[in-house]
C-alpha cells in the first residue's frame, strides 16, 4: 500500500498531501510518515481534538459542530477542506469520531467519519468521505482500524482520480 499511495501522490500531476486528525490521534499521520520519501507529497498534519482547536486551525463551522460534539460528515469534510488551507496542499485527509462507547451521546460502539478534499485547479474541487463502524473494538484498536481505512479509502480516491485523466 505504501509504494502505492506514493506512486499515486507522485504521478503527474504530483499532488502534496496534508493530515487533520481527531479520532485517530495522528495515526493517520504515522501511516503516511512510514511511507519512504514521504517527504516529497506529505507537507504535515495536525490532530485537533478539541472543539476549540478544530475552529481555531481548520475553520470548522462552531455552531452546527458544537450541536454534534465535532462528530459528522460535514465535520470531517470542513476539516480535509482546513487542512488543506492551513498547509496549502491539494488534498487533505481527515478523520473525526468516537474512540470508544459514550452513553452521553448514545453512542454505542467506536465509529468515525474520514473525508478528503482535493483541490482540482480551476476553482474546481472534489470532497468524498465515507463512515466506519467498529463494533467490539476497544479504543487502538478502533483508532488503527480506521487510520488504516482513511489511508486506503485516499489510495483508492486517488485510483480513480489517476484514471479519469
Amino acid at each position: 500500500m505504501n509504494q502505492v499511495l506514493k506512486d499515486l501522490l507522485l504521478g503527474e500531476p504530483k499532488l502534496t498531501l496534508a493530515v487533520a486528525e481527531s479520532m485517530t490521534c495522528g495515526r493517520v499521520q504515522s501511516r503516511i510518515g512510514a511511507i519512504s520519501g514521504a517527504s516529497a507529497f506529505f507537507l504535515g498534519g495536525i490532530t485537533c481534538y478539541t472543539l476549540e482547536q478544530k475552529v481555531r486551525h481548520l475553520g470548522i463551522e462552531e455552531a452546527p459542530a458544537r450541536a454534534l460534539n465535532c462528530v459528522s460528515q460535514d465535520v470531517a469534510e470542513q476539516m480535509a477542506i482546513g487542512v488543506c488551507a492551513l498547509f496549502g496542499a491539494q488534498v487533505g485527509l481527515a478523520t473525526t469520531g468516537y474512540a470508544e462507547p459514550n452513553a452521553e451521546r448514545r453512542v454505542q460502539h467506536p465509529f468515525a467519519w474520514w473525508a478528503i478534499a482535493h483541490d482540482l485547479g480551476d476553482g474546481r474541487s472534489a470532497v468524498v468521505s465515507g463512515m466506519l463502524e467498529c463494533p467490539g473494538a476497544d479504543r487502538v484498536r478502533a483508532q488503527d482500524t480506521v487510520s488504516m481505512v482513511a489511508v486506503s479509502s485516499l489510495a483508492n480516491y486517488l485510483r480513480q482520480f489517476r484514471s479519469g485523466l
